[in-house]
């Protein structure tokens, strides 16, 4: 019986030690699985060149919301002054990703060998949406486009959104800017001024600096951008490097797609011919008011339409850079697809099941 009970023992030792290196065996490729998995979410790094403008809104809302952290993105903002030197930093790689107007020096910038992708909107002159105008003092006769024959308009800068805006506009109303002078004013306060004290004859303003010259009594609409042409005022930007990581470039992109969702069920959704304020509205006017400084009522008087899944309007790329290099504002015209990308953003859609 001893002799037996030992044979026992021993066998169900040996078996228990099988099943002890089997269940090791099972927990190291469970281990190694999850080690996969981890590799595959790993956090990417990504600075993005940004203003501290409300068409930035989308950005803020995926980092404040978690969507770039759940996409195993890393956000960092990288905050500039002016728009050009976005798009020089995105084409050198000092940033990944820039968020910014696109401007005839953006084209220039890649006539001359400069590597950079548009790959999703950041903001559009759309029908039915005010975003920016033509406005007159209050006291002007003019009431149309056709009667600015002759008159002074003020403009930012020379080769700006501004510039373009206004030669296209007088051009869907059969006058051209040698019909009229430009008077560039290098900055947004610095064409209110000059509205107000009436040094130029009309002025181009975005919002929420329309509502503000209205209210104030010393500014009338004519006529508002979008009601005139359809126009991508500004874009997502990779550069080159990024955009050759298509994996993170397109995490990075349903974060952004997510957000843009975010805001214009916020903000622009309309009940007629009104927006009527969706559920997240206080939540994305403050958060907007965070990163950009702003008081919320100012900001709740004006913001821009974009696409509500960020997809670019990319024909009006190759119409910008033709009518730019029509006007003698950029050096050569290029094709639109060296600089376009909408691939990677219907790619991240598909993924998202959209």
């Amino acid at each position: 019986m001893k002799k037996k009970g030992l044979i026992v023992f021993i066998s169900l030792f040996v078996l228990t030690l099988f099943l002890a290196a089997c269940g090791g065996n099972n927990n190291e490729k469970s281990q190694e699985g999850s080690e996969a998995g981890n590799e595959e979410k790993e956090k990417v790094s990504v600075e993005i060149g940004m203003l501290k403008l409300t068409s930035s809104a989308p950005l803020f809302i995926a980092i404040e919301k978690g969507f770039f952290e759940e996409e195993g993105i890393d956000a960092k903002e990288v905050w500039f002054e002016a728009a050009q030197p976005i798009a020089v930093a995105t084409a050198s790689g000092d940033v990944d990703v820039g968020a910014t107007g696109i401007t005839a020096s953006l084209y220039n910038m890649v006539a001359g060998g400069e590597e950079l992708l548009i790959v999703a909107d950041k903001g559009r002159e759309q029908e039915g949406y005010s975003s920016t105008a033509i406005l007159v003092p209050n006291d002007s006769d003019v009431e149309t486009i056709e009667q600015l024959a002759g008159k002074r308009i003020g403009i930012t800068q020379t080769g700006s959104t501004y510039h373009y805006m206004a030669g296209r506009v007088l051009e869907e109303n059969g006058l051209s800017v040698q019909d009229v002078e430009l008077v560039p004013l290098n900055s947004i306060p610095g064409l209110m001024e000059s509205l107000e004290s009436k040094q130029v004859d009309a002025v181009l303003l975005n919002e929420p600096n329309i509502s503000v010259a209205v209210e104030e009594g010393y500014g009338k609409v004519i006529a508002q951008i979008g009601d005139e042409i359809d126009y991508q005022t500004s874009g997502i930007f990779f550069s080159k490097a990024f955009a050759d990581n298509e994996d993170a470039a397109k995490r990075f992109l349903k974060a952004y797609i997510r957000a843009t969702n975010y805001y214009y069920d916020a903000v622009l959704v309309k009940e007629g011919d009104e927006i009527a304020p969706g559920e997240n509205y206080d939540e994305v006017i403050e958060i907007i008011a965070k990163y950009t400084d702003q008081d919320p009522e100012l900001i709740k008087k004006g913001l821009p339409y974009m696409d509500r899944d960020g997809k670019l309007l990319a024909s009006d790329i190759q119409t910008q850079i033709d009518w730019y290099a029509k006007e003698n504002l950029i050096d050569e015209a290029i094709d639109a697809s060296e600089i376009v990308n909408t691939e990677l953003l219907e790619e991240a859609l598909n993924e998202l099941g959209k």
